[in-house]
């Protein structure tokens, strides 16, 4: 198992489970670590369906990643990008890469819901005040419906 990881890296703690996820992991092996994301500081809610998708292994950059974990890193964007779809209902999906918070690779995975205003799509869609958003207990609803969706799909 690759766990190379960093002590002060919010990512790695999040993978050591010294921050607690709401719903938990949504999937995770040797490679791969899939959540939604969290509340943090003053935020009573959180868009519902903003996902990330790291790689176990502390490591800043795309570029950085082995083959193996760039290859698992492109399968589960894509696979719970099917999930949001899926479950949610959202009727596209967004993935990125920004990295200036924390330098470990983490891939935004968002849906848009039906009904957004063109002005919320792209890097805005978490911003739109109509979307749906849930504290911990819909979080966790959230990640279960996703993490359900996964394993019939994809065992």
């Amino acid at each position: 198992m690759n766990t190379e990881t960093h002590e002060a890296c919010i990512v790695c703690r999040k993978h050591r489970g010294e921050i607690v996820v709401p719903g938990g992991p949504i999937y995770e092996d040797e490679l791969i670590f899939v959540s939604h994301a969290q509340l943090w500081g003053e935020e009573t809610d959180k868009y519902l369906g903003h996902l990330f998708v790291e790689p176990k292994r502390h490591v800043a950059e795309l570029g950085d990643l082995t083959e193996a974990e760039a290859q698992a890193l492109g399968l589960h964007v894509s696979r719970v990008s099917r999930a949001l779809m899926r479950t949610l209902g959202v009727e596209h999906v967004y993935a990125f890469v920004i990295g200036d918070g924390a330098p470990h690779v983490h891939v935004h995975v968002i849906g848009r819901y039906p009904g957004a205003p063109r002005e919320y799509w792209g890097p805005r869609v978490d911003d739109w005040p109509e979307a749906p958003r849930g504290e911990e207990r819909e979080i966790e609803q959230v990640a279960e419906r996703i993490r359900t969706f996964l394993q019939n799909e994809y065992g």
